[in-house]
């Protein structure tokens, strides 16, 4: 059966791509590209007023934390932090950070915030995927208006069933690495269901995501504290799609950071389709029109840094560098090789403090 998949993919057009000698004006090809990856999403929600909550405050020294949630669309309310940097001068750059999928259900903006209770495995986790650091906090630190929700599923948004054990409902300190293991594989097998669900409703999970990333920003520009020409968005793995997708499809952002999540998606299917392009990831029927870092062509000429891991497990290396390849020849096209650059280091699944070094310098010249 492979291969016939493969050709499948072999054998596409992609006729949508920049790339193509027929599309000459990045400015005429750009709204066509974004017209069709929004009918592909399914889902085009009504706008709808944010009527954000605050539920509470914490001063956190270099910034203050608010704890708030606000509508996304009709239907959704969305839990969120907000980091407020004390000394930035105002109105301040603001950045959407965007947690990662990493088979973590349990937890989602928890990831990339400071907690003075935060759970021994949380903390663990941080010092695997972001080399101890809590992100979110970092930019704040540096001068940005911060926000982070959890996606759709994670978090205080993961599936709960009736008779879950107190455990999975709390996720108290004393919450075993057992039950923290088993309710992350108990989510990870239930995201076909969810998925299913969705598809049979017409819609799709990817749509569901950028929706809520969009009104994200939609409510970060709206702060008094924030400047809205002066917006980005940062995230690792499918924070790093999710982070892509914002900015191909949102030209409100400036610069963005896509960490751990780049690859030709034709080069997938063979051996890294199972893990790597999940429910939660695919647009369907969107090969036929253009590839993944096809999607860089919507992003130009605003910046873009990409970075990946060379042991990073999850993509097919050649994959990787054909992808990497794109977006260079995409940019030159759109005539701005400099503003996009593509990194490959040394390194596993993660965004190491390399990475996040290099990527704050990023953010620091072009937002």
């Amino acid at each position: 059966m492979y291969s016939f998949v493969q050709a499948q993919a072999d054998h596409s057009p992609l006729e949508l791509s920049f790339l193509q000698p027929g599309f000459k004006s990045l400015e005429e090809w750009q709204p066509k590209a974004r017209a069709k990856i929004l009918e592909l999403l399914f889902y085009a929600p009504p706008p709808v007023r944010p009527q954000p909550e605050i539920i509470r405050r914490t001063d956190r020294g270099d910034y203050t934390e608010e704890y708030l949630t606000f509508q996304t669309t009709p239907d959704l309310r969305v839990p969120a932090y907000v980091l407020v940097p004390k000394k930035a001068r105002r109105p301040a750059p603001g950045i959407v950070a965007l947690h990662s999928h990493d088979g973590v259900y349990l937890w989602g903006k928890e990831k990339i915030v400071e907690n003075d209770q935060e759970h021994a495995w949380l903390t663990s986790f941080k010092r695997r995927a972001y080399g101890g650091k809590s992100i979110a906090a970092e930019l704040a630190r540096q001068g940005y208006v911060v926000i982070t929700i959890d996606a759709f599923y994670w978090g205080e948004r993961r599936m709960l069933l009736d008779d879950d054990p107190p455990a999975y409902r709390d996720r108290p300190l004393s919450m075993t690495e057992q039950d923290i293991r088993a309710f992350n594989a108990r989510a990870s097998q239930n995201e076909s269901l969810l998925a299913r669900s969705l598809l049979t409703a017409g819609t799709s999970w990817p749509g569901v995501l950028l929706w809520d990333d969009i009104r994200t920003l939609d409510y970060l520009a709206s702060r008094p504290e924030v400047d809205p020409n002066r917006l980005a968005c940062v995230g690792l793995s499918m924070g790093g799609y999710r982070t892509y997708l914002l900015a191909a499809l949102d030209p409100r952002i400036k610069a963005a950071v896509d960490v751990g999540w780049m690859t030709s998606f034709a080069s997938q299917i063979k051996q890294h389709v199972v893990n790597t392009i999940g429910f939660s990831f695919h647009i369907n029927g969107l090969y036929r029109y253009m590839d993944y870092p096809d999607f860089s062509a919507l992003i130009a000429p605003r910046a873009l840094l990409v970075i990946n891991g060379s042991q990073d497990q999850l993509f097919a290396p050649e994959g990787v560098k054909a992808a990497f390849e794109k977006i260079g020849r995409c940019y030159a096209k759109a005539g701005a090789p400099d503003r996009q650059r593509c990194r490959l280091y040394d390194a596993p699944h993660e965004f190491n403090l390399a990475m996040q070094a290099e990527a704050w310098e990023w953010l620091k010249r072009w937002v």
